[in-house]
């Protein structure tokens, strides 16, 4: 165990809390120069940036694509769910893949796969060939988010800077998401529609080229671990999230809705398949792509479903509230963008602030916080009167929702990150990514089947609709937080592998002969 050496103490020698500290806080032996722990970091956030770029923007340029591509009116959203559907049913062979042959080699060729079908997607000429290439760039996204997370979950030991670090990559969703509205309302209004793309395929190509050079490899060490990939789980998780998400998101603009054969033959598929994973992986794969025993750690099961609620909250304030300002409050694109900006704001403030007090905070305070930030952003909107003043409406929504969104995702990456050991860091990406992914289409496919059903009563009421089930989500969400969920400060601590070997150290020594030092280690 590193940290060995340094359990007993005496005068003049550093003490195993004191060493605990100091590791928390200085950068990892893995990068030789500041300069190169700061090109890893680049690489990673920009990755997370250009995620939420093609998510967030394509929102805003769709109605341009639907008038130069002629898409039909009940087909709009389909690109745009396409590829958050791809990449939440990929994420965990991916996140497998990566605990198998390390996160550097999953994350570049990710990074590169997503630029090539971003540069292709720009010269699309129909609705058919938007679609395929919107799905296949959700693939790379599936690929480099966990093993994004997994690189700084295993490089970084629990510690202020890891708390730092996670800040940062989290404050590239709404800076994505700025981003995104920006270029989009540029490339909408001013451009040919395909700079929209190929601005995004520019920034990629420079992303693989840093993450190429500075992310430190990882493959060699990996292989002490007995990780394979589990077959069944992916033949039975992957077509059964596909079938499941795509039934409750075209549901709406079926002609029948509901009654619609091929809409309730998709879901029934899908269940069929998702009932079949749990029980290939709870009773006859050796390794399952999502082990059972993960939903062991304490609390998990109450945070994973109020993750999965807030996230679904994020994906139906991002999208509907642009569509509200844009359609109700007939805002221009770049008005829409300047907007946002509270959003790229208060992200950049948050990575100056909570990355210095994660670690002085309990999570469960930050995570109650985020869930009050999500309940007002819906809030705000659903009660907006018909000539809203910015500031006293959108302007809080916007701070509300960077809270949100912000002290959500850095809170849950650090716990989830931090509970599992090295060999099976993929996997917390996988997880963490495919609860943000999944909790957004879900939750959008649902808040379209109420606008849909509530279209009579006029646009600005339909999408106050998919807000109160927003307002719902969130309540709900917070409801699990305060009851069942309680996380620690994220203080600088051992990693999972050395309480491990910690544990099992312990119980071979008598306890009359244990260092008062091991003992503490021990109780706590």
């Amino acid at each position: 165990m590193a940290l060995g050496h340094d359990r007993t103490t005496a005068e003049g020698e550093e003490s195993i809390e004191a060493r605990i500290e100091r590791l928390g806080r200085q950068r990892p032996d893995k990068f030789t120069t500041l300069w190169t722990e700061v090109g890893f970091c680049s690489s990673l956030l920009a990755s997370m940036l250009m995620a939420e770029y093609f998510i967030s923007g394509f929102n805003v340029i769709l109605p341009t694509l639907a008038s130069a591509l002629d898409i039909p009116a009940q087909s709009q959203t389909w690109p745009a769910n396409v590829f958050s559907l791809t990449l939440g049913a990929f994420l965990l062979p991916f996140g497998r893949l990566a605990d198998i042959y390390g996160g550097r080699v999953v994350f570049t060729l990710g990074v590169i796969w997503f630029f090539l079908w971003s540069l292709i997607g720009g010269f699309s000429r129909n609705y058919v060939m938007l679609n395929f290439c919107r799905a296949l760039q959700g693939l790379g996204p599936a690929a480099f988010l966990p093993a994004g997370v997994m690189l700084l979950g295993s490089i970084y030991r629990p510690g202020p800077r890891k708390n730092l670090a996670f800040s940062l990559y989290g404050a590239c969703a709404p800076l994505g998401f700025f981003a995104g509205v920006f270029f989009s309302g540029l490339s909408g209004q001013y451009l040919p529609w395909g700079w929209y793309f190929w601005i995004g395929s520019i920034l990629l190509f420079l992303t693989s080229c840093v993450a190429f050079l500075t992310i430190p490899s990882d493959r060699y060490e990996r292989q002490g671990y007995e990780v394979r990939m589990d077959w069944l789980g992916v033949f039975t998780i992957v077509p059964g999230l596909m079938l499941v998400v795509f039934a409750i998101t075209d549901s709406s603009h079926a002609p029948e809705g509901w009654n619609t054969s091929y809409i309730y033959v998709t879901f029934v598929l899908g269940c069929l398949f998702l009932g079949g994973a749990i029980y290939v992986e709870g009773w006859v794969a050796e390794m399952p792509l999502l082990p059972f025993d993960l939903f062991n750690v304490k609390h998990m099961k109450a945070l994973v479903i109020a993750l999965f609620l807030s996230n679904g909250v994020s994906g139906i304030y991002l999208f509907y509230a642009s569509f509200y300002i844009e359609k109700v409050l007939h805002a221009t694109s770049l008005q829409t963008t300047a907007w946002y900006t509270p959003m790229a704001a208060g992200g950049l403030f948050l990575v100056f602030t909570g990355g210095f007090f994660l670690h002085l905070l309990p999570g469960t305070a930050l995570m109650i916080i985020s869930a009050v930030g999500y309940i007002t952003c819906v809030l705000l909107f659903a009660v907006m009167p018909e000539n809203p003043n910015y500031w006293a409406y959108i302007f809080p929504a916007m701070i509300a929702a960077t809270v949100g969104i912000d002290v959500t995702y850095n809170v849950s990456n650090i716990f989830i990150t931090t509970s599992m050991p090295k060999k099976r860091q993929g996997l917390a990406g996988a997880l963490i990514n495919c609860i943000v992914f999944l909790g957004i289409s879900v939750f959008l496919g649902i808040a379209d089947v109420a606008v849909t059903a509530t279209s009579h009563l006029g646009l600005k009421e339909s999408y106050k609709v998919a807000c109160w089930l927003g307002v719902g989500c969130a309540v709900l969400s917070l409801i699990l937080l305060v009851g069942f969920v309680k996380i620690e400060r994220a203080k600088s601590d051992l990693t999972a592998d050395e309480k491990a070997e910690l544990e099992a150290e312990v119980i071979m020594i008598p306890v009359a002969s244990r260092p008062d030092e091991v003992k503490n280690h021990r109780q706590g």
